[in-house]
């Protein structure tokens, strides 16, 4: 890495808004920092430093400290973002920390800024390494890609090209001080380990190891994204209107391997945490084949996949509306309903005439339809309707006085339907 390189090299021609740095204070983050602090361009564009304070450490405030004085020599603004790391998510606490750094990281960015990470050759050798070891296929082996979407912006790794010791050498010439944290010695973790312990011997007999494994990396994300145009084929084959629902009938026709594919690219655009290995074989032996009203579920982190008449259905877990839960409610603000979904009465008025009365299905419930003099079994109506039954477990129904006036925004009354037309008004349910 030359200081005398050309911004153009550095500077990806996507990008936008402003640059952050994620400056821990350690040797890699303060080169980055150092090289685009004295680069004109980048400071034209905006650079800003962020440090994540976890409070993990007993020199973290000493280190919060070092990064501001590292930050004001340089004259970069810098902004020292606090967090809580969540020990109970059952990952380890090195991978809760990295989610709560880059939840933080995300908070801070704007739409179209670029968060620079200084990751290098080096990282992406003990990357792919780590991954090869997990029995990664083609997606986990391209490792860490020089740039991708991240929160509002940009993900953006610089010296993703870059080996430690040009690092290292640039850090010398120009004189720097950095934080060393004692974990990154602890051969314990599993990258450590590689990092002191396995990479030195291989670089013994293979000097260009690190290279050699950075470069495969390249190589794998190359395949990968050909895999990917192919995954988005047949997630178009098989896509509904709904993008949290699957038609079965297409992925059937496909390979046993296109549809892991399939499965796993369907999961990662609805942002829901990676399907794993033992999701795709329960999918395919437990879902695909299932009856059409078998309602068959696979759960993971937080999220489920779901079997319900020809389509697959995927969403994040959400708890059903209590049992005894009540309210009574106006239509002046927003309702907020306890699973974290809300009610709201969009209207040019303040309201409805009398306040409605809020509950969940109870059972049994019945209503009458616009242009009907009769009653309809509201389990009748949603079923004719399509709408799923874990669904219904947390659909929102409104009564005035003993007559169900409205079930969410999917089933009005007779009533309820004259009463919207009249005022100009709709009602609308936004799941949680």
């Amino acid at each position: 890495m030359d200081a005398a390189s050309s911004s153009l090299d550095l500077l990806p021609a996507r990008a936008a808004g402003h640059v952050w740095v994620a400056f821990s204070g350690g040797l890699d983050s303060t080169v980055l920092l150092h090289r685009l602090a004295h680069d004109a361009a980048i400071r034209r564009h905006g650079l800003s430093a962020l440090h994540v304070h976890h409070g993990l450490q007993p020199e973290a405030d000493a280190w919060a400290a070092h990064c501001a004085s590292v930050c004001h020599a340089l004259d970069v603004p810098l902004r020292t973002v606090r967090v809580q790391v969540d020990r109970g998510r059952g990952e380890g606490l090195e991978a809760a920390a990295r989610h709560a750094r880059h939840a933080a990281f995300a908070e801070a960015m704007d739409q179209g800024d670029l968060l620079a990470a200084a990751h290098h050759r080096d990282d992406q050798a003990e990357t792919f390494l780590l991954r090869a070891l997990r029995a990664s296929g083609p997606d986990g082996l391209a490792a860490m890609p020089a740039w991708r979407r991240f929160g509002p912006g940009w993900l953006w790794r610089p010296l993703l090209e870059t080996p430690r010791g040009e690092v290292q050498a640039y850090a010398r010439a120009h004189a720097l001080t950095w934080i060393e944290d004692p974990s990154n010695a602890h051969t314990d973790l599993d990258r450590n380990f590689l990092r002191h312990a396995v990479l030195p011997v291989l670089e013994q007999r293979w000097p260009h190891a690190a290279a050699a494994f950075a470069r495969s990396a390249a190589l794998s994300a190359d395949t990968a994204a050909l895999l990917a145009q192919q995954d988005a084929s047949w997630l178009a084959r098989a896509a509904t209107a709904d993008p949290a629902a699957l038609r079965i009938a297409p992925l059937q026709a496909a390979s046993a391997a296109q549809r892991a594919r399939t499965l796993r690219h369907w999961i990662a655009t609805l942002s829901l945490p990676p399907l794993p290995a033992e999701g795709v074989a329960h999918i395919e032996a437990q879902l695909l084949d299932a009856r059409a009203d078998a309602q068959a579920t696979f759960a993971w982190q937080g999220a489920v996949v779901r079997r319900w008449r020809d389509l697959l259905h995927a969403e994040r877990l959400r708890p059903a509306l209590p049992d005894g839960w009540q309210t009574e409610w106006d239509g002046a603000a927003p309702c907020l309903l306890p699973d974290g979904g809300r009610l709201v009465l969009e209207s040019d008025g303040t309201g409805f005439d009398l306040p409605m009365t809020l509950t969940p299905r109870r059972g049994g419930e019945r209503i009458t339809l616009p242009g009907r003099s009769h009653t309809h079994a509201l389990k009748d109506v949603l079923q004719s309707l399509g709408v799923p039954p874990w669904e219904r477990r947390h659909l929102p129904l409104l009564w005035r006085q003993d007559r169900l006036w409205a079930a969410g925004d999917l089933v009005l009354s007779a009533d309820g339907d004259a009463w919207l037309r009249a005022q100009g008004a709709r009602l609308a349910w936004q799941r949680g």
